[in-house]
């Protein structure tokens, strides 16, 4: 029962229930809570004043919970991430906090992880349906299915296990109760859904360096699985068509989509020789970093020896030396697109991508 805590006023009891807010109102116990809790049945005006001018005379307050019940959510975003290490995670997760509690709501977080599976995703939606969160936001592991048949190449679920199946039915019975789902470059699902430009940004980064002067490359990428770098490599693979340049196969370097994965292939490289490389596309920022410190502990000097450009532009791009060159994502403003589309309340399932741009730096000098 809900109960208020103890009232401070002067002649006002310790403890006030909803049922003594309902009988001075001179109402159902039904209808004060649906007045208070702000329940989508309709209360008639005059009730629902006389119950708000009671509660108001016995301070009483309900609940969270006893809202939450009656509205069928509480006032929070559940927000499923990758990694909250990534910068690219923490920034999403950045946006979605700033407009969630502009909108007076409150975001909780779970981490999925990077396992191509989505058993470990669909584990945390369903615990998180049982919170009665508004919104559920996935920016998760960004990786194909084995199960998904319009993409080939995912390392698959044990047993042929529909975990994509699984986790859109979730999603779609919350959604069908009255939440709102918002997926981030995550396109495979009927849902609201944030895209990123990854094949464009890297297309026009492709022709930026070919610009510059640049005409032999390697390429760190991630498996094949991974989504987010299959369409990154595909973009900048057109672009060196698009600039008359091909990319030799010995110079795609399949590694972790992490630091530690561009430092490891950074370090191949330098094994093999990179003399003949003029210029290193890392798919991502950390696995650019990470191979430009691999470079110097091989004893070759970033931006002089060997150019390096990354993608996503986070923060740290512009703090490593030299500062790295990059495709700027706006990934604050993804995670504000996400909680705009999951807050909008239109029909759905709506598209918003967000554009790239290209920005060079120190590390990929102009060659003469």
């Amino acid at each position: 029962m809900d109960e208020a805590p103890p009232a401070s006023a002067a002649g006002v009891r310790a403890s006030v229930t909803l049922h003594d807010v309902a009988r001075e109102a001179g109402v159902s116990i039904a209808t004060a809570s649906r007045a208070l809790n702000g329940s989508a049945r309709n209360v008639r005006t005059e009730n629902a004043s006389r119950v708000r001018a009671a509660a108001a005379k016995l301070n009483y307050r309900p609940h969270p919970s006893a809202q939450a019940v009656a509205r069928g959510s509480t006032p929070t975003v559940a927000l499923v991430v990758g990694d909250v290490a990534d910068p690219y995670f923490s920034a999403i997760a950045a946006g979605v906090t700033q407009a969630a509690e502009a909108a007076g709501l409150v975001v909780t977080m779970a981490v999925a992880g990077r396992s191509p599976q989505r058993e470990l995703e669909l584990e945390l939606v369903r615990t998180l349906r049982g919170q009665r969160p508004r919104v559920i936001v996935v920016a998760g592991t960004r990786v194909d299915n084995v199960d998904n048949v319009d993409n080939v190449g995912g390392a698959g679920g044990a047993g042929g296990t529909d975990t994509r199946g699984a986790l859109a039915g979730e999603l779609e019975e919350y959604q069908a109760a009255g939440g709102r789902v918002v997926m981030v470059s995550q396109r495979d699902l009927p849902f609201d859904t944030v895209t990123i430009d990854n094949t464009g940004g890297a297309h026009r980064l492709a022709l930026a360096l070919a610009g510059a002067g640049y005409r032999r490359f390697a390429i760190f990428r991630a498996p094949d699985s991974v989504r987010t770098s299959r369409d990154r490599v595909a973009g900048f693979t057109a672009g060196l068509r698009a600039s008359g340049l091909t990319l030799d196969d010995r110079f795609v370097f399949e590694t972790e989509f992490t630091r530690g994965g561009g430092y490891d292939a950074a370090r191949k490289l330098a094994d093999r020789g990179a003399g003949e490389v003029e210029v290193v596309f890392a798919v991502n920022d950390v696995m650019a970093i990470g191979a430009m410190t691999a470079f110097r502990d091989a004893g070759l000097v970033p931006g002089e020896d060997i150019a390096v450009a990354g993608f996503d532009d986070i923060d740290s791009a512009i703090d490593v030396t030299p500062a790295l060159t990059s495709v700027a994502v706006p990934l604050r403003e993804a995670g504000r697109a996400a909680m705009r589309l999951a807050l909008g309340g239109g029909p759905g399932p709506d598209t918003v991508q967000i554009p790239t741009g290209v920005v060079l730096r120190e590390s990929t000098p102009i060659r003469r």
